[in-house]
């Protein structure tokens, strides 16, 4: 069974940057692809952010392309999701995951996730 920690949360400013971490264990090739998705303080449905097959090809949302790099280190087991140039709509608890499918499809196809991590954007 897949196990997701996601750590890196905090409070920063409107324009700063910051890194989140997942540490997985348990993964298998079953599901291709890991990523990230977000939901809003407010409420909001779940919005896919970013995710990175197995093989290393990468996509994200159109709301936050040129602005987050999502990478994996195998030996480490760990999945970043770099942030910059962040706006107040980017707040919310993030959420490491895995799925069998990309894109818009990923939320669908989700397997295992984290339990989260706060991301706070003061103005």
């Amino acid at each position: 069974q897949v196990q997701l920690v996601e750590s890196g949360g905090g409070s920063v400013q409107a324009g700063g940057s910051l890194r989140l971490s997942c540490v997985y264990s348990g993964y298998s090739d079953s599901n291709s692809y890991m990523g990230w998705f977000r939901a809003a303080a407010s409420g909001k449905e779940r919005e896919w952010v970013a995710d990175i097959h197995r093989y290393g090809a990468t996509t994200y949302a159109a709301s936050v392309k040129g602005r987050f790099t999502i990478s994996k280190d195998n030996a480490k087991s760990t999945l970043y999701l770099e942030m910059s140039s962040l706006k107040t709509e980017d707040a919310g608890m993030y959420y490491c995951a895995t799925s069998r499918y990309s894109r818009t499809r990923f939320l669908q196809g989700m397997a295992s996730w984290g339990k989260g991590t706060l991301v706070t954007i003061v103005s």
